[in-house]
């Protein structure tokens, strides 16, 4: 599988023209190993009459069985006995049920070159020390949730001087403590050292209400920065604009808006999306994405509005080189943006209706021939 480690390992972290051959490759070699490892997979497949030969251009992309993400969350499929992976990780599952990944040693290997060399492009790893306060779940055995992880792996951008966590394990349960992350960062402020806040923006905009609420207000050191990971999920009701949520960071923290980065991905496809300065989630050399139509499935052109298809070769340990999310997006041309990536921007919009994607999910289960047992 050394396609893999070429595409991951090689140059033009944002050129998709010169990682095509790479990438299609890796393609080729990952639905392969798919077809041959996982029989439920390969059934989806021969029910699709899709075999990776027919991955010759980037167009031909569209023909791997796009899974919904609904699916892995009802039946875990995977490429490799357990004893064989480097990790098993799984989505937040707030819809009830979680997906279930598994993380072989050579995507370990891919993975976090691909992290590093995506936070340093877009000026996020420094030698200067940093306090963290983190919006998110302390990590604990019990949790393998993948944003969990994403969010400690974080908080290695800069060595870490400290953590707060703002969602505590305590006696079996996790307690949010917005309240003590407030103090945190008022404490903070008078560090000499910069604060670096991790965290969902659904949480960063409830804490900074809740701030403005009390008249609190700081300014944290010069150099602090604001990840945000993950999104509003059960919360999308209350999402804002991303322009309220800067200018809120600013009144009540100090952090100007380009120090504010925003991060994209899921368990079902942990690629490094980065915003650019002006955030917009260019897609990198090691995906592709497609818009899909939400009743047809159908690809639609640039400019559309549709499912958003998440493709890589990333994963070997599960079966997820096409993933159909249940997020509605589109894409724009990157050369619109004017930070100089080309690469097309990728903008989610919300989330699609439950009657589309169990629709999905139920044609999935029909080609594994499991009908409405699935």
């Amino acid at each position: 599988m050394l396609e893999r480690q070429k595409l991951f390992w090689g140059p033009g972290l944002y050129d998709q023209a010169r990682s095509r051959e790479r990438f299609l490759a890796a393609m080729r070699a990952n639905c392969a190993y798919h077809i041959r490892r996982c029989p439920p997979y390969r059934a989806m497949a021969r029910a699709l009459d899709f075999s990776p030969e027919q991955l010759r251009t980037e167009e031909d992309l569209a023909k791997i069985p796009p899974v919904p993400t609904l699916f892995y969350k009802r039946r875990a499929l995977f490429s490799m006995p357990p004893r064989r992976m480097a990790m098993r990780v799984t989505s937040s599952g707030t819809s009830g049920k979680f997906s279930q990944v598994g993380f072989d040693w050579g995507c370990v290997l891919a993975e976090v070159p691909m992290v590093l060399r995506l936070g340093r492009r877009h000026g996020l790893i420094s030698p200067v020390p940093a306090h963290y306060v983190v919006l998110g779940y302390q990590p604990h055995r019990s949790n393998r949730t993948g944003v969990t992880r994403t969010m400690y792996g974080l908080t290695f951008f800069a060595p870490p001087l400290s953590r707060f966590y703002a969602l505590r394990w305590r006696d079996g349960a996790y307690v949010p403590d917005l309240e003590g992350a407030a103090r945190e960062l008022a404490r903070l402020s008078r560090s000499p050292f910069p604060t670096r806040i991790v965290g969902f923006p659904s949480y960063l905009w409830f804490g900074l209400k809740e701030m403005e609420k009390l008249g609190l207000s700081v300014r944290l050191p010069r150099g602090s920065r604001i990840l945000l990971a993950g999104g509003w999920k059960q919360h999308y009701a209350q999402e804002v604009d991303k322009r309220l949520l800067y200018a809120l960071a600013r009144k009540v923290l100090g952090v100007e808006e380009e120090a504010v980065h925003e991060f994209f991905g899921a368990v079902e496809h942990p690629i490094f999306y980065n915003a650019c300065p002006r955030h917009h989630f260019h897609i990198p050399a090691f995906s592709r994405v497609i818009i899909r139509d939400p009743e047809t499935l159908e690809p639609l052109p640039m400019g559309r509005v549709g499912l958003v298809n998440l493709i890589t070769p990333l994963i070997n340990a599960t079966p997820v080189p096409s993933v159909m999310t249940d997020d509605l997006g589109i894409l724009s041309p990157g050369e619109d943006c004017g930070c100089g990536i080309s690469t097309p921007c990728l903008t989610i919009l919300g989330r699609v209706g439950a009657r589309e994607i169990q629709t999905c999910a139920a044609g999935a289960a029909q080609l594994l021939g499991r009908g409405e047992g699935f």
